[in-house]
């Protein structure tokens, strides 16, 4: 298998298995990996994504440049475009709507797609030894998975522009000093970081979640009054939810509360 895809609790979790190839993407895990995030946003019984690499040398190396690449310059591509490239690389880059949080665990080396891969996530956490870069330029190529758009909205516009031009490559404390990641930690604590973070997410209204990731997402490049209109309506749409009624109940009754999505 290409990828591994594990339910657990409210928690689905997605391991990019190619570990002898770096946890570069061909064209099936692409299509693995799209056929993953498709089940976990149509599951209501799961509340947040954990995205990681098997091993611990790489979370994804980007395309693999024998397989992936060479198909999208030959007489296939509009074949390859319409069925495997559409969901985006990595099944996700491609502005997939997905309101459920989703967590990358990085381990390892993360360039090219595996950097956007990463920036297409909601929370990034790195390991120690996990190395980010947009590298395309230096293949003669261009971060064509949303790098170019994505980095720029996320650390300071002069160095994302440094970063894609030169294919620097950047190592996890850069990558937090940046904003790029929100903690870096031991390789052996990442994956039961990431899970607490993930717990956490679990037990806060699943609905008030995804609607605030929605705002946050839809509403970062309005002009302010259009993105404070978008907020107030989802936060209308909010408040007449059972969850709604149930969390200031809880708190009232000094118990937590018991969230059910609806």
């Amino acid at each position: 298998m290409a990828i591994i895809y594990e339910r657990k609790g409210r928690m689905a979790y997605i391991t990019i298995n190619r570990p002898e190839a770096m946890n570069a993407i061909d064209f099936e895990t692409n299509n693995e990996l799209a056929e993953a995030w498709s089940d976990f946003r149509e599951s209501p019984d799961l509340w947040v994504a954990i995205l990681t690499g098997a091993g611990e040398k790489a979370f994804c190396a980007g395309a693999d440049l024998k397989k992936f690449i060479p198909n999208l310059q030959g007489p296939e591509r509009d074949k390859v475009d319409k069925h495997s490239h559409r969901p985006g690389f990595g099944g996700i880059t491609g502005n997939l709507k997905i309101w459920k949080p989703i967590i990358a665990a990085i381990n390892g080396i993360c360039i090219a797609g595996g950097t956007e891969i990463a920036l297409a996530c909601d929370i990034r956490i790195a390991a120690e030894n996990a190395k980010f870069g947009l590298v395309e330029t230096s293949l003669g190529l261009i971060p064509g998975a949303g790098g170019t758009q994505r980095l720029p909205r996320l650390i300071p516009f002069g160095r994302a522009l440094e970063m894609i031009l030169s294919a620097e490559m950047i190592d996890a404390r850069e990558a937090y000093r940046l904003g790029l990641v929100s903690k870096v930690v031991p390789s052996g604590e990442l994956l039961n970081t990431a899970n607490k973070v993930g717990e956490r997410i679990c037990q806060m209204g699943p609905l008030a979640v995804r609607a605030a990731k929605a705002a946050i997402y839809r509403g970062i490049d309005l002009p302010v009054d259009e993105a404070l209109a978008l907020e107030l309506s989802y936060a209308r749409l909010i408040l007449e939810t059972e969850d709604a009624k149930e969390g200031p109940k809880a708190f009232a009754e000094k118990r937590r509360p018991e969230f059910k999505g609806r």
